[in-house]
């Protein structure tokens, strides 16, 4: 099985170089990695090319984050496809085979785990853990959601069901797994494991303004998909996520 991760970036200099490490050091022999970036102006670029696993990078102006996920999705070649932020890395070397396993072993077609959001200059400083849990379907209707740094589908669902909706300015990765999971009912397993290091700052928490957007947003994605949301999602969403900031409660 073939997996694609997909990094989009632009002017990530700071940060790409943890992201394309993690990968590179990844044991599993057959990952393709795409670099989708938006014509970056610093030495991102020049970072990408001293890593010779990179398998494509395509660089041109496009319409934000998830017009460039959609741009790997469609340069994809892999049987499993994963998105990896050019903020993010990987916890280990074993990611992608522990997950090719499960994958395997449970007969999914979609695999998620669990995150640590970091501090940005220092990414051994958790502030914040996600632990995802076991999937139950209902589980939508009380705020619940995968972490997407740790999603891992098959290529086969985004031909099916299609890829991310460029309506969608924070929120189009929620609306596709709620589309996959909750509305298309695919299979999926729990690796119940940290798997991504995520540094904090991502556009839709960078502000209450944008946190507030991105819950308009959660509810678009109910909408579009003709599905009624309950009127408590909204209120237990951002309460699932207070006992994350008390990360030895959490993991205990």
């Amino acid at each position: 099985m073939k997996v694609t991760i997909i990094t989009p970036t632009f002017n990530s200099a700071k940060t790409i170089g943890d992201t394309l490490e993690s990968v590179a050091s990844q044991d599993y022999p057959d990952i393709e990695h795409i670099i989708i970036d938006g014509k970056s102006t610093d030495e991102t670029l020049d970072i990408v090319s001293r890593f010779p696993h990179v398998a494509k990078v395509i660089s041109e102006k496009d319409a934000g984050i998830y017009d460039a996920m959609n741009k790997g999705l469609i340069a994809a070649k892999g049987d499993l496809v994963a998105v990896l932020n050019s903020d993010d890395l990987y916890v280990g070397d074993t990611v992608v085979s522990d997950v090719v396993s499960l994958m395997l072993l449970d007969n999914s077609n979609i695999v998620y785990a669990d995150l640590d959001y970091v501090d940005r200059d220092d990414i051994n400083k958790i502030s914040r853990v996600w632990f995802s849990g076991p999937y139950r379907r209902e589980q939508f209707k009380m705020g619940w959601a995968p972490p997407h740094p740790t999603f891992f589908a098959k290529k086969e669902l985004y031909e099916r069901f299609g890829g991310f909706n460029l309506a969608f300015k924070s929120s189009a990765d929620y609306e596709l797994m709620f589309r996959f999971l909750y509305v298309n009912k695919q299979p999926c397993a729990y690796l119940r494991k940290t798997i991504v290091k995520m540094r904090r700052g991502g556009y839709s928490n960078i502000s209450i303004k944008n946190r507030i957007n991105a819950n308009i947003e959660d509810r678009r994605s109910w909408k579009v998909n003709k599905v009624k949301m309950p009127f408590w999602v909204p209120i237990f969403k951002p309460l699932r996520k207070v006992p994350q900031f008390f990360p030895s409660l959490v993991k205990s």
